[in-house]
Order: C-alpha cells, then sequence, then structure tokens
C-alpha cells in the first residue's frame, strides 16, 4: 500500500490539508482495495490551524521518512519559521527518492529547504511574484495548475491540489482509477486551461500626473479603434523612439504591451457582464478579427474567451446579491 503523509504545519490552511487527504482516501482499485494510506504527521502533537482552532496529530516528523508521498499543505501569513528538524525531515525524505509535493503556498516550505532550487514550481498566482522574489533560483510558473517535476511537484491553490493529486493517481494506476477518482471529487479529471484564467487583469496602470495620462486615457476609450505605436507617438508629440522609452519608464512595459493587456480586460469585463457574440467583443476591443482575438485571449488568459464567459459570466451579479 502507498503512504502518503501530509505534513501539518504552524498555522496550516485547513482545505489545503483536507483536499489531497479527502482524493487519496476516496480513491479505489477496480476490486475496491484502497491503494492508499494517508498519515497526518507534524512537529508537535498540537498544531495551530489557520481558522484559531488546534489540530491533534498522532505522528511525528519521523512519518516522513515511512511515505512514498509528503503532500505539504500551505500556511497563513504570521506561521512560525520553519524548524531545522522539519527542514532536516524533508531533505532526508527528498535525498530518500520521496516524492514530494506542496500545496499553494506550501511551495514557500519546499523552496525554503532548498527542494526547488533549480527546478520550475506554482504557488497560488497571487503569491507567485513573492516567490520569485524570495528564491530567485525558482523558475516560478504563474499560470499553471500544477508543475511536475518528477519527485518534487507543485501545485497552484487549494483547489488546483486536486488536480495535482489526480495527476499523481494517474501515474500511479492509470487513467481507470484516476477517473473515479474523479468523479468521487465531483471535478474533471482534466481542466481546461490554467490558473492564468482566474488572474484578475487589473485595467493597466495610468501614472497620475504624468504626461502621459491624457494618451492613456484617450487609448481607453478608443480601445476598438485601430491604434498603432505611429498614432500614439503623434498624440504625444514624439517620435516613436523617444516614446516608446519614456513610455517604458512611466509605465513599465511597452506601448503595445499596454494596449495589449488594456484590450484583454476590456474583453474580461464584456465576457462577464453582456450577451455579445465573441465577434461582437472582438469588434469592441480592436482585435480585428475573432480568430486574431481568440489567438490572443487563449494566449494571456490560458483559456478560451467561450470558457471563460461559462466559468466567470455572472459571478459579479451574484456577489453583489449575495452581499
Amino acid at each position: 500500500m502507498h503512504t502518503v503523509a501530509i505534513l501539518v504545519l504552524d498555522r496550516v490552511v485547513p482545505f489545503d490539508m483536507a483536499a489531497p487527504q479527502q482524493v487519496f482516501d476516496w480513491t479505489r482499485l477496480p476490486d475496491g482495495r484502497h491503494p492508499y494510506r494517508v498519515r497526518l504527521c507534524a512537529e508537535r502533537p498540537e498544531v495551530l490551524a489557520d481558522g484559531g482552532f488546534t489540530l491533534r496529530v498522532d505522528r511525528g516528523l519521523e512519518a516522513l521518512a515511512d511515505a512514498d508521498t509528503v503532500i505539504v499543505p500551505g500556511r497563513a501569513e504570521g506561521a512560525a519559521p520553519l524548524s531545522p528538524a522539519v527542514v532536516a525531515a524533508l531533505r532526508q525524505a527528498a535525498e530518500a527518492g520521496t516524492r514530494i509535493a506542496s500545496v499553494c503556498v506550501g511551495a514557500f516550505v519546499l523552496a525554503e529547504a532548498g527542494l526547488l532550487d533549480g527546478l520550475r514550481a506554482t504557488t497560488h498566482w497571487v503569491a507567485a511574484e513573492q516567490l520569485a522574489r524570495a528564491y530567485p533560483r525558482v523558475d516560478v510558473q504563474p499560470d499553471v495548475l500544477y508543475v511536475d517535476n518528477g519527485r518534487i511537484l507543485t501545485s497552484a491553490g487549494a483547489a488546483a491540489a486536486l488536480d495535482m493529486c489526480l495527476h499523481m493517481i494517474r501515474r500511479d494506476l492509470g487513467s481507470a482509477v484516476a477517473a473515479n477518482a474523479a468523479r468521487m471529487s465531483v471535478m474533471p479529471l482534466e481542466r481546461e486551461g490554467g490558473q492564468a484564467q482566474f488572474i484578475v487583469h487589473e485595467h493597466p496602470p495610468v501614472p497620475r500626473g504624468s504626461d502621459l495620462e491624457p494618451l492613456l486615457d484617450w487609448i481607453q476609450d478608443n480601445l476598438a479603434h485601430e491604434v498603432t505605436l505611429g498614432t500614439m507617438a503623434a498624440r504625444a508629440g514624439m517620435s516613436e523612439r523617444t516614446f516608446s522609452r519614456r513610455f517604458r519608464e512611466q509605465t513599465g512595459t511597452t506601448p503595445l504591451q499596454w494596449l495589449l493587456r488594456a484590450r484583454i480586460r476590456r474583453a474580461q469585463y464584456l465576457l462577464e457582464n453582456s450577451d455579445h457574440t465573441v465577434e461582437r467583443v472582438a469588434r469592441q476591443t480592436g482585435f480585428g478579427s475573432p480568430t486574431a482575438f481568440r489567438e490572443r485571449f487563449r494566449k494571456v488568459v490560458g483559456t478560451t474567451p467561450y470558457a471563460y464567459r461559462s466559468a466567470f459570466k455572472g459571478r459579479r451579479t451574484a456577489a453583489a446579491g449575495g452581499a
């Protein structure tokens, strides 16, 4: 039987811990047998969880040495620093060839233990930039649901841990068993797109008080029309070269990238809040053709306009109604 040890650390996020626990517990072989044995382990018998309650855990860090897979859930802000004992236990498990996976910001624990150096990794998109800054030797991938490096895996938010666990089950036991585990979790075996579709692409920042502010406001008002680098430079009264340099200095990006982000954000708003066809949204946001719009949208957001609308249309109305 394959043993899964879930490492419960100070201020553990309950959902991050429970999601993989349930997926592996629910997994059955065709003859009904349980292929996985799930164990909670911790450095101390009692652990304060995020939310103000205490968990009692029967197994200590020695359980990591006996595990085939170790899962590290995320921890809330304000958690105590990792102890040398936890770091040592994780490193020893990795050196022994144990499969180790993190959930959400649990990637910070793996990074602190040095297990992600030189590897691709992901975490919740909100924390991706922080992970990249804190651990420059980690190749952070903010747009994916999970990353599999073989023995080391990382997942995005807690829901993405379900995707990662189903992926591990499929690796271990095949697609049929994984598909049944997915049905038990009431989710597809594979979700379309990555976590890029959940990232809030805010309106590109307008540097208030800058000499470019009137131009940027004009671009926002004319997204449906053809806007070229030459047009923008002429309205700013500069050469294209000077305009491009000053634009990057004041916004941190190029004029055309700023324009693309503005168009994508407008498209997201229209898909969420209108019944306009994709063809009409393409025209309203200046993409020229529906084909070009679909290609650009999928590249930036990670899914198709149709799939995005299915996932997110009406969420603002629902949120307002429940407020």
